[in-house]
């Protein structure tokens, strides 16, 4: 007798060729309710609530099964809200080792702090489990080649939440770029702004008695708990975060990459600093990185507490060739002649922010649709991990060449430093003991 997951087992390795469906309703009603897959939604803030958006929106195909959170309170309030928008309760649990113990769960989803997405998403395939891990999907260098190397080997799909990959305006640009639309494109921008405040200096303070401070650290060495870390400030701690270029440049430098038909760079040079404020914040708060290849060039700039904005956007990214020039972003594309006239646009009729934390769009709900064919149906995923963790891994070389204050040179075969020891020594992390990623 087949069980239903060897049957769901067999579908995600065949042959099948879905194709590339114009709404995840759609989608939705191709695939049937008789037989959805059981996802468990891992750490419930902010982003987890595209994640809820979007499994909603393929709830023909998708079922949310359990919820989990170190914070009780969070992981209440989430499950009520499951409970609103999905008309049933999911289970819950603050420890997510034991949700992967359940058998019926087929597919796990990664909204936490960046420190515990490829720990995680490791003892998800471990497991047994297809994972969609938010970007950036490691929190340094080893751990996104350790991922890749775990997916390899464990065989179950690992998308990275990089959900331009799956909007079809982006698409199709990137089609025509790779045709010719500008010539031989060569020089791509790219950029985000916003304005951040200070998160001021920390206090030491007893931990909250809903939260679970141990696991919350789980791989990261442990620390006392402070005022100012937690639920969201832990981007700009090295321990637990990866600063602003890989909390959102990840996404324009992919689109710049794609669109450039490249991967990791010969060299990479960063230079900024912390301008704004002064308090606990320990990355950059403006940066300028460039990344050089034989005969092509990506620059990254990221303004995080200066909100003035590059033709009128907050973020997006500009592809220049020997006959014109293409600006991409959420919202459409615009296209321009050599001299710099507008010769076409597409506008996709709504607007992103910059400055939104949740992120729930027609594109995550797609990129989800696009995950669960690929488990269904063998579809070919958007962006596997590893795809995604190119441009993870080259803005993490960004963070490293800033903290060396020097270029790196790199190996192109897969981003590592050359000829430098002490760089080097930044391509992996300490651990918790005990808690290191193992394949």
């Amino acid at each position: 007798m087949v069980t239903r997951r060897e049957f769901l087992d067999t579908m995600a390795v065949g042959a099948a060729g879905l194709a590339v469906s114009s709404s995840a309703k759609s989608y939705g009603q191709i695939v049937g309710s008789n037989d959805r897959l059981n996802f468990a939604v891992m750490g419930l803030n902010s982003r987890a609530y595209a994640h809820l958006s979007s499994l909603k929106a393929n709830k023909d195909a998708a079922h949310i099964a359990h919820v989990c959170d170190v914070d009780r309170n969070t992981l209440a309030k989430f499950s009520q809200n499951v409970q609103q928008e999905l008309g049933y309760a999911p289970g819950t649990n603050q420890d997510f080792r034991k949700i992967l113990e359940l058998k019926d769960v087929d597919a796990i989803t990664i909204a936490t702090p960046d420190h515990w997405h490829t720990p995680m998403a490791i003892a998800g395939l471990q497991a047994g489990k297809h994972v969609y891990v938010e970007k950036p999907c490691s929190h340094n260098p080893g751990e996104g080649a350790l991922l890749v190397r775990a997916q390899q080997k464990y065989g179950k799909l690992v998308q990275m939440g990089t959900q331009q990959r799956s909007s079809p305006h982006t698409i199709e640009i990137v089609e025509k770029i790779h045709g010719g639309l500008i010539g031989k494109a060569y020089f791509a921008k790219c950029w985000y702004n916003n304005t951040r405040k200070s998160i001021g200096v920390g206090k030491e303070a007893p931990v909250p008695p809903q939260l679970d401070w141990d696991l919350w650290q789980g791989p990261a060495p442990r620390r006392p708990y402070k005022d100012n870390v937690q639920p969201y400030n832990w981007h700009w701690f090295r321990i637990y975060g990866t600063g602003e270029s890989l909390n959102n440049g990840t996404h324009e430098v992919d689109v710049c990459r794609w669109a450039l038909g490249v991967d990791f760079p010969n060299r990479v040079t960063s230079s900024g600093g912390r301008y704004a404020f002064k308090d606990d914040w320990q990355f950059y708060d403006t940066l300028i990185t460039s990344f050089e290849y034989d005969d092509k060039v990506l620059s990254w700039e990221g303004t995080c507490c200066q909100g003035m904005q590059y033709y009128n956007r907050g973020r997006g990214s500009t592809i220049m060739g020997t006959e014109g020039t293409v600006l991409v972003d959420r919202d459409g594309y615009e296209i321009y002649d050599l001299k710099g006239k507008k010769t076409s646009e597409y506008k996709t009729g709504k607007e992103t922010s910059s400055s939104d934390l949740l992120g729930r769009d027609s594109m995550t709900d797609l990129h989800f649709a696009n995950f669960i064919a690929g488990i269904r149906k063998g579809e070919k995923l958007n962006a596997p991990v590893s795809v995604g963790n190119v441009a993870v891994t080259m803005l993490q070389l960004s963070n490293i060449a800033w903290e060396v204050n020097r270029e790196l040179h790199l190996d192109p075969k897969d981003g590592r430093i050359k000829n430098d020891p002490e760089a080097m020594k930044m391509w992996d992390r300490e651990y918790e003991p005990g808690w290191a990623p193992r394949v």
